[in-house]
């Protein structure tokens, strides 16, 4: 299947018409005809309604409509990257990192770099730990940026990586108001709980909930992989969160979060840069150099 024929497909699904498509695809609308036919044959089914005006998708072929446009956009994207060729790819480093630190300390990282690198592509993927570690092992990043707990930072030890700790930060509890406050509306007080398969649900299971007070009851409220969700749901009040303290620091200090840590347990957090040993391109080796200064 050629990116041309998954765009003529998407040009009739948008337009509604042969001969919208055909204009935007900017052939006549018989050369276009006779290329949706050779579509067809290729694939052995109809994929468009004829007798329906305007023209629309068959049911089959909207089924797969999000698939195609995946694939139009992968596609579209790959070109690009093989067009720049060698140039841009030592230009363009790839960091895998966990959402709260993708969102709070990346900015900053970015931001030292030396001016001589204002031209370095960065892309951004953001994913729990194991997807992390795993986007690095299978060389789609050429960094991961994670959380560890510090007396587990030997976990990740091997020949072939490259690891460094390049700042602290703390898990701690927050709410809306004061614990005080909580204990006193009822005998349950709701929290805000990870999936036990992802990091901050694995700290959750060692290092907080076995140190609650246990003549407090507390009820997993909502589940959520995203600390960013938890903060906004500590905010609203649906319960107590346990997010990483350069996350919800802002809104302590505007008042919107009280920080519990007196009466909840918390724990310190690393966090840690790794790479995989071997050649770098230069922006993977500029971006090393700056977190290496961290």
């Amino acid at each position: 299947m050629r990116l041309e024929w998954l765009e003529d497909i998407l040009a009739i699904a948008e337009t509604g018409s042969f001969s919208g498509a055909a204009e935007r695809r900017r052939l006549t609308q018989s050369a276009f005809s006779r290329r949706i036919r050779q579509i067809e044959d290729y694939v052995g089914v109809e994929l468009f309604d004829r007798d329906h005006k305007p023209i629309r998708l068959q049911a089959t072929t909207l089924a797969q409509s999000e698939q195609i446009l995946t694939l139009v956009s992968g596609l579209r994207q790959l070109l690009v990257d093989l067009r720049r060729g060698e140039r841009m790819t030592s230009n363009k480093v790839v960091i895998a990192c966990q959402h709260s630190l993708t969102a709070m300390r990346i900015p900053s990282i970015l931001q030292q770099l030396p001016i001589q690198h204002d031209t370095m592509q960065v892309r951004l993927r953001s994913a729990n730990l194991d997807e992390c570690t795993g986007l690095l092992l299978s060389r789609q990043a050429d960094v991961a940026i994670v959380y560890q707990l510090p007396e587990e930072s030997g976990d990740f030890n091997a020949d072939f990586l490259e690891i460094i700790t390049i700042g602290t930060d703390r898990l701690i509890p927050v709410f809306n108001r004061p614990f005080a406050q909580i204990a006193v509306d009822g005998p349950d007080i709701p929290y805000i709980a990870y999936p036990p398969d992802v990091f901050f649900g694995r700290v959750m299971a060692r290092r907080i909930l076995p140190f609650l007070d246990a003549d407090i009851h507390f009820t997993p409220k909502v589940e959520t992989a995203l600390t960013l969700a938890a903060v906004e749901m500590a905010v609203a009040g649906v319960g107590v969160a346990w997010v990483p303290n350069s996350l919800a620091q802002s809104r302590i200090a505007t008042g919107q979060l009280v920080q519990l840590s007196a009466d909840l347990p918390a724990c310190n957090l690393q966090i840690t840069a790794m790479r995989l040993e071997g050649n770098p391109n230069a922006a993977g080796t500029a971006l090393w150099t700056q977190l290496l200064m961290l």
